[in-house]
């Protein structure tokens, strides 16, 4: 079944090329990913003989300009879950971004999510790793780790709502390839029961400190540096939290129960909002 996805900007170009009398216009309908020409009508747009959208219906999607609709089957239907708070994809100029109740999970401001979250596993894997994944969201790192080289990734998500989403995307597609393995579950319970030294990378990008504090605790942390190889290396996604009272930074808190679990060379990358370490 032909699947479609629309936003604001796409719809807009849909329009202005209708207001100018013209046959077709050139969209993108996988969300950056390629483009193609689409027939135009005094009625709107023709995706394919069973997805036609009116001038109204593009109307409505501009308006919502943080939004994107998936349009198959002669249905256009948001990309959300409403089902336990509210999980979204939001578009950019590259790679959509996941956004929960109304916090952006990604690096977006001057960037695209796929090349920071690419940025991000640079920092640890190396081709040939063994990664583990913790909380990979739409699995924008774990596809990257896979395209670095890696030989295995363990791919993490607790959320059913971003699993269903990712789904969806088409950015996301690439988790189905061979290599890479996902798991629904909690990163804090799971990484127990693996084996010691079974991992060579780790990429680790948890939800804010207030969502998933045990995810930023010395605990976890043992843990990583447990499932790690000798020499193994971790980035750890901290996100850019306001400097608590006494002047001590959330990130050095971070640092410093990296280092107490036994990591060393533990570098802040501020850039990626993260830092790096090695066991």
């Amino acid at each position: 079944m032909p699947e479609y996805y629309l936003h604001s900007i796409n719809a807009q170009q849909a329009l202005e090329a209708i207001a100018q009398g013209l046959s077709c216009v050139r969209l993108s309908t996988d969300l950056n990913l390629s483009e193609r020409d689409f027939s135009l009508s005094d009625q709107g747009l023709v995706l394919d003989q069973d997805n036609q959208l009116s001038i109204e219906q593009l109307k409505k999607i501009v308006k919502k300009t943080q939004r994107i609709y998936l349009c198959r089957d002669g249905d256009m239907t948001p990309l959300e879950d409403r089902s336990s708070g509210y999980y979204k994809l939001v578009p950019t100029a590259g790679a959509p971004l996941l956004e929960i109740s109304g916090v952006k999970m990604h690096i977006s401001k001057g960037t695209d999510p796929f090349v920071s979250a690419s940025a991000m596993a640079q920092q640890a894997v190396r081709k040939g790793d063994k990664v583990l994944d913790c909380c990979s969201g739409l699995g924008y790192a774990a596809i990257a780790a896979l395209r670095l080289g890696a030989s295995e990734v363990l791919s993490i998500e607790l959320s059913r709502e971003v699993m269903g989403l990712r789904a969806q995307n088409p950015w996301s597609k690439d988790l189905a390839l061979e290599g890479i393995v996902q798991r629904q579950g909690n990163s804090f319970e799971l990484i127990t029961t693996m084996p010691a030294t079974s991992f060579d990378s780790v990429i680790h990008d948890p939800p804010r400190f207030s969502l998933a504090g045990e995810l930023y605790s010395e605990e976890f942390y043992r843990q990583i540096f447990r499932v790690l190889h000798r020499n193994g290396r971790l980035f750890h996604y901290t996100g850019n939290p306001h400097v608590v009272k006494k002047g001590s930074s959330f990130v050095d808190g971070v640092i410093r129960r990296l280092k107490a679990a036994g990591f060393k060379r533990v570098v802040k990358v501020e850039h990626l909002m993260g830092v790096t370490a090695q066991k």
